[in-house]
């Protein structure tokens, strides 16, 4: 028996930038908590604009969909999805004292379930 992989829905990008370059979604597959593979060029401009701008911070908002688990399992995969992001930036010279970390759950607004926001907060 082969292990399974979790994928994205095919209509959904890997990770999306907003029209201004201070916010990018980071969208992940169900139950998955691991950065996803081809994520990291979304996030380049993003570390440029920290590294030229020492006192810029980030906000990281995890979020996970509805899992067979409780709430609180939502929450727990969705603080290890922007940990998980947090890592990648760490590895990239950003500072952990610059980046705000919250786990939300399935606590969703609007946009996907199983994502990560990375938003500049001036």
């Amino acid at each position: 028996m082969q292990p399974q992989i979790a994928s994205l829905p095919a209509n959904l990008p890997p990770a999306s930038v907003g029209p201004d370059g201070h916010k990018v979604t980071i969208n992940f597959a169900k139950g998955v908590t691991d950065m996803p593979p081809g994520t990291a060029p979304f996030l380049s401009d993003l570390i440029k604009k920290m590294k030229s701008n020492q006192t810029m911070r980030l906000q990281l908002r995890g979020y996970a969909g509805s899992t067979k688990g409780s709430p609180s399992q939502a929450r727990r995969i969705s603080l290890f999805r922007a940990l998980s992001v947090r890592t990648y930036l760490m590895k990239q010279g950003i500072r952990s004292t610059r980046m705000d970390v919250r786990a939300l759950g399935n606590k969703v607004k609007e946009g996907t379930l199983d994502r990560v926001d990375v938003e500049v907060k001036d």
